[in-house]
């Protein structure tokens, strides 16, 4: 059993994030985190991974910046890292992402199984994951919430999603990729010991031409990025007992016809 799980390290969701005079996104001084949403994705990797006996591989693919979440996922317990990098990945679109992502897993051989998290915050977005798993011709299991059981002999995996209308409890043949929710797992702090044999790993950086793939013609492209408008408001405290007050706000959202 091999599994694979794809991460990347983002703004910390408490830096203020804007567009510098450049033109580029940019976050200050502010550190980077691991993906949130990936962390519950690394957790299970690890976890399905020592339940078959098996190993776990994350990648993340982008810049050096990338290298730290995958320094924190060996921390926790990962097996083995690889970042993808390439110049012609540097404007590319989700499609790209996928191929590279597609391409590695071919690659690394033997995988029985892709981890993912719910979504990028950076971004804010999870089409890679569907696009990976369309690329690999593999089953895409979203939204998943507990992995009830996988039978490695067979080759199946049974997981419970969660969706609006409520659970959903589904089985697939083994190879699939998989995007989880927050309430799959607790994941783990690093240890210090993990956290001093990350420190010292030498993570291999393939490029497109190491996958054997060139990078597709972007279907979509960004245009510019703009800072949202400053917001403008007046506060007014209505005076009186709470029966005033409710008549006065009535009357007021009733002048400004907004009732």
């Amino acid at each position: 059993m091999h599994v694979v799980v794809f991460t990347r390290s983002t703004p910390d969701t408490a830096a203020k994030v804007e567009v510098g005079g450049d033109g580029k996104v940019t976050w200050g001084d502010a550190a980077t985190v691991v993906n949130p949403w990936d962390e519950y994705a690394l957790e299970e990797a690890i976890v399905q991974a020592k339940n078959a006996g098996g190993k776990s591989t994350v990648i993340a693919i982008g810049p050096e910046m990338h290298a730290e979440a995958l320094k924190h996922s060996l921390a926790m317990g990962l097996d083995e890292a690889i970042r993808i990098w390439d110049e012609a990945l540097a404007d590319a679109d989700s499609l790209a992402y996928a191929a590279a992502a597609a391409a590695a897993v071919k690659k690394l051989d033997g995988v029985n199984l892709i981890i993912l998290g719910k979504e990028s915050v950076d971004v804010g977005t999870d089409q890679h994951n569907y696009q990976i798993a369309r690329k690999l011709g593999w089953t895409m299991l979203s939204y998943v919430s507990k992995i009830a059981a996988v039978d490695y002999a067979a080759g199946t995996i049974k997981v419970e999603r969660l969706l609006e209308q409520g659970r959903q409890i589904v089985t697939s043949r083994l190879p699939a990729v998989i995007s989880v929710m927050k309430d799959i797992n607790e994941p783990r702090y690093p240890s210090f010991i993990g956290i001093r044999k990350a420190s010292k790993a030498v993570i291999p950086v393939w490029s497109l031409a190491d996958l054997g793939i060139s990078a597709p013609a972007p279907k979509t492209r960004v245009v510019k990025y703009m800072n949202l408008p400053a917001r403008e408001g007046q506060v007014e405290m209505i005076e009186g007992t709470p029966e005033e007050q409710a008549k006065k706000l009535v009357d007021r959202l009733l002048e400004e016809k907004v009732l």
